[in-house]
């Protein structure tokens, strides 16, 4: 770089930083109206002390003229220094200031010097002052304009010096080179306290982006952690609340209806017939579903209703109830249900699922909102088992059921099971001969506590628990062993549970158990429910396949009360069905069960299988299943559940009936 460049940079303002020019003015323009008030009471001064030896025009005239400007000029920056501006606007003021310095300094050094020849010693000593205090204090003032600082000092220090220097007073020329060296040391302390500035903003600069950048990285952490939990709480599927949502939300809308003494009820709704959709149309079809009853709850949602997806096809509600009693939550609930029974059109099928939905209150009922839900879930669970589609509030009768639920709960896992549990054989009957072709194991347990507890009652809990697996080893191995001492070879069936069939593990101790209890495969036959297979129907397929292969026989329990029978039928490899007892109950009157278990009875006789009628109690049915050609049945009117030391009287009675031994009747 050139000396003249050199110059050129000192003497001009910059312009390569924004940032810096900012600074720059904002600084400036607070020092500016101190910087006028130095010019203008310094020249007051000077023009007083000459006022009687110098002409009125340069005393009087020109220092009014220089004060006028002085004073609108510093005004005007007071109000600079208020606004807000833009880097563009800055440079300009700081380019104009600039430019004024030049004619500023020329016309102040031309009046000062032209004050000299007027007065006397003191005068011109004055003169001296005048110009050393005004330098120093403008330099003090231009200090963060580098340029203008430097451009006042050598217009106004050399031509001021050379003045004094010629006017042969030792005084004065020492009063020149005193301010000329002073100057110096003051244009020095200006440049590097420029330097400092400059550095220091640039300083600052870096801290406000490192601050501006903590603070958007602090902002998008903030936006990441909100959007995390938003979706943690959102379901995936269908854009609503989640489990984990409905809890958290239950929690504080319970603290609130304690503290408020309101009314707070829950409502769990499940859906009937979810299940075949994904069976038949797949699980894409059972999303679709999903997404449209969701967004048919949300139709109901508001500020007194908010919707929740517990998981699978259970949602729920979350309602301040506190203007609804009973009969207006039934009415609301219906509401909801109706809406879900309307037909959801998948691709060119429509499909109908139904809803149940259970509801608990507050404070009728729970202590808590943990305690609120599990009610309302039991209502939920009484709704599907009595009347599918309905709605069901929480009430005395089931809050009796439900202490009696948690009772059976607490003996059952204290309970010796070995020494309470037994088995009942009922009979199962050929219907050609009426004779006896099997038995079907039923369970029994006695409790010290309870008394007799029926196994529709503790078998679902013993399933919910995870203790139906230890009672089915148990029983089965007992069932075995009692079945091996029955005279000739009746079958022996026995039920297995949907926990049963649902890992192979369990299936594989059952064929030990077979195994070691030397009765032949083919005598065992293993009652199975649809609901077993619609839980996992791969793995039930599996399991029942492994026990066909060692040579049991398995049979559909129920049949016709699951969801897609027919479809079970033909993919499983089964060896009889079983009619279900509602089918069975005064077929004699009943035209459409007449029908039904004919064309069961055709579907078993063109695939080969068995066909077993339950619960048959009249006359009437065994004659119409007998001329329907159904080909066993058990139920009340052949035998009630015999105890074990019953079971060997009955075969022996029927040996000696047809006079030759009980032989095994092979029903396949």
């Amino acid at each position: 770089m050139t000396l003249f460049q050199s110059l050129k940079r000192l003497l001009t303002v910059p312009n390569d930083n924004p940032e810096l020019t900012l600074a720059q003015f904002k600084a400036f323009s607070k020092q500016v109206p101190l910087l006028y008030f130095i010019l203008l009471t310094n020249m007051l001064s000077l023009a007083g002390t000459h006022q009687n030896s110098a002409p009125f025009w340069l005393v009087k005239v020109i220092p009014a003229i220089f004060a006028v400007g002085f004073i609108s000029r510093g005004l005007g920056w007071i109000r600079e220094s208020r606004k807000t501006v833009d880097a563009a606007y800055a440079y300009r003021r700081l380019v104009a200031t600039n430019r004024l310095v030049l004619p500023i300094s020329v016309l102040s050094v031309l009046w000062s010097i032209s004050l000299i020849p007027y007065g006397n010693d003191y005068q011109k000593a004055h003169v001296a002052f005048f110009m050393s205090i005004t330098v120093i204090g403008v330099i003090f003032c231009l200090m963060h304009l580098r340029s203008a600082a430097l451009m006042v000092t050598f217009l106004v220090i050399l031509p001021f010096a050379v003045v004094m220097g010629m006017s042969g007073e030792p005084t004065l020329i020492a009063t020149a080179v005193n301010m000329f060296l002073v100057s110096l040391a003051m244009i020095a302390i200006m440049l590097r306290h420029y330097s400092d500035f400059t550095k220091l903003n640039e300083q600052r600069l870096t801290l406000l982006a490192q601050r501006t950048a903590l603070r958007d990285k602090n902002r998008e952490m903030q936006r990441l952690s909100d959007e995390n939990l938003r979706l943690a709480n959102l379901d995936s599927l269908t854009q609503i609340a989640n489990r984990r949502s409905f809890f958290s939300n239950l929690a504080s809308a319970f603290e609130r209806a304690r503290e408020d003494d309101g009314r707070l009820a829950i409502g769990v709704v499940d859906l009937d017939g979810f299940k075949p959709v994904n069976d038949l149309y797949g699980h894409s079809a059972g999303d679709k579903v999903l997404v449209e009853v969701a967004d048919r709850l949300s139709a109901f949602e508001s500020s007194d209703c908010s919707i929740f997806r517990l998981g699978g096809d259970e949602f729920a509600l979350l309602i301040d109830s506190s203007a609804m009693d009973e009969k207006a939550l039934i009415d609301f609930g219906q509401r909801v249900c109706a809406s879900i029974s309307l037909p959801i059109m998948i691709g060119n099928s429509v499909v109908h699922v139904t809803g149940s939905m259970g509801i608990a209150v507050y404070p009728d009922v729970g202590l808590n909102g943990q305690d609120l839900y599990e009610r309302a879930d039991y209502a939920l669970y009484s709704a599907k088992r009595e009347n599918r589609a309905s709605v069901v509030v929480f009430n005395a009768r089931q809050a009796k059921a439900l202490m009696r639920q948690r009772q059976v709960e607490e003996v059952l896992f204290a309970a010796d099971l070995d020494r309470e549990l037994s088995l009942a054989y009922q009979p199962i009957v050929a219907a050609e001969t009426n004779l006896t072709v099997g038995f079907e194991a039923l369970a029994r347990w006695t409790n010290p506590v309870l008394g007799p507890v029926s196994p529709a009652e503790f078998i679902p809990i013993a399933e919910q628990h995870g203790r139906i697996n230890v009672i089915t080893r148990l029983l089965l191995t007992r069932a075995l062993a009692e079945a091996k001492t029955w005279p000739g070879e009746p079958y022996l069936s026995f039920n297995l549970s949907p926990h049963d069939l649902a890992v192979e593990e369990n299936v594989l101790r059952i064929i030990a158990a077979v195994n070691a209890s030397g009765i032949a495969p083919r005598r065992i036959n293993f009652e199975i429910t649809e609901t077993a297979i619609m839980r996992d129907f791969e793995q039930a397929a599996h399991s029942i396949e492994l026990l066909r292969a060692l040579g049991c026989q398995i049979s559909l329990d129920d049949f016709g009360t699951g969801y897609s029978s027919l479809n079970h039928v033909h993919k499983l490899p089964l060896s009889k069905i079983k009619i279900d007892r509602c089918f069975v109950d005064r077929i004699d009157e009943r035209p459409a069960s007449y029908k039904i278990v004919k064309s069961v009875l055709t579907l078993c006789s063109e695939m080969g299988l068995t066909a077993i009628a339950e619960g048959v109690e009249r006359e009437e049915e065994v004659r119409v299943l007998t001329s329907l050609g159904v080909d066993a049945m058990q139920g009340y009117y052949f035998a009630k559940p015999l105890e074990r030391d019953l079971v060997g009287a009955r075969l022996d009675a029927e040996a000696r009936d047809q006079k030759a031994p009980a032989s095994l009747v092979t029903i396949e």
